[in-house]
């Protein structure tokens, strides 16, 4: 067989076509979260602790270079090459991750129960337990 072939036999099997749609729709829906959480909840946040910009809270773990005269933000700050500690960053990040964790938790569960659950085949009878029919229905006649 071809590589060509194969590879073209792997490529359309279901669960190759299913996982694409997949990354595709995920990777959507991520951007959607990462904007709730950017520009929905996150002002929200620092707006409650006192900050505007929760995402550019940072510690300096160094002084910038002498003789910067620009801006101190994260931006100005991290371009400059100075050693910041951002942790609003990752708070930011992480609650972004929770989010997306959380709601695809509710939309799972939520399939699951959509899906119908077919009732089970019986066993199959023991290959003694036949026998032992088979014999008491010639014992029968």
């Amino acid at each position: 067989m071809g590589f060509v072939t194969e590879f073209k036999q792997f490529a359309m099997k279901g669960n190759v076509v299913d996982l694409a749609v997949g990354v595709i729709i995920g990777a959507a829906f991520g951007k959607i979260v990462d904007s709730i959480v950017k520009d929905l909840i996150m002002p929200l946040v620092g707006k409650v602790i006192g900050g505007l910009d929760f995402s550019s809270y940072f510690i300096m773990l160094s002084p910038p270079p002498a003789g910067y005269a620009g801006p101190m933000t994260y931006e100005g700050l991290s371009k400059a090459g100075v050693p910041l500690f951002a942790y609003g960053n990752f708070l930011t990040v992480a609650l972004n991750f929770v989010i997306l964790a959380l709601i695809i938790f509710v939309m799972v569960k939520q399939i699951n129960r959509l899906k119908k659950e077919e009732p089970e085949a019986p066993a199959a009878t023991p290959e003694d337990v036949v026998l032992l029919r088979e014999i008491r229905d010639a014992l029968k006649k």
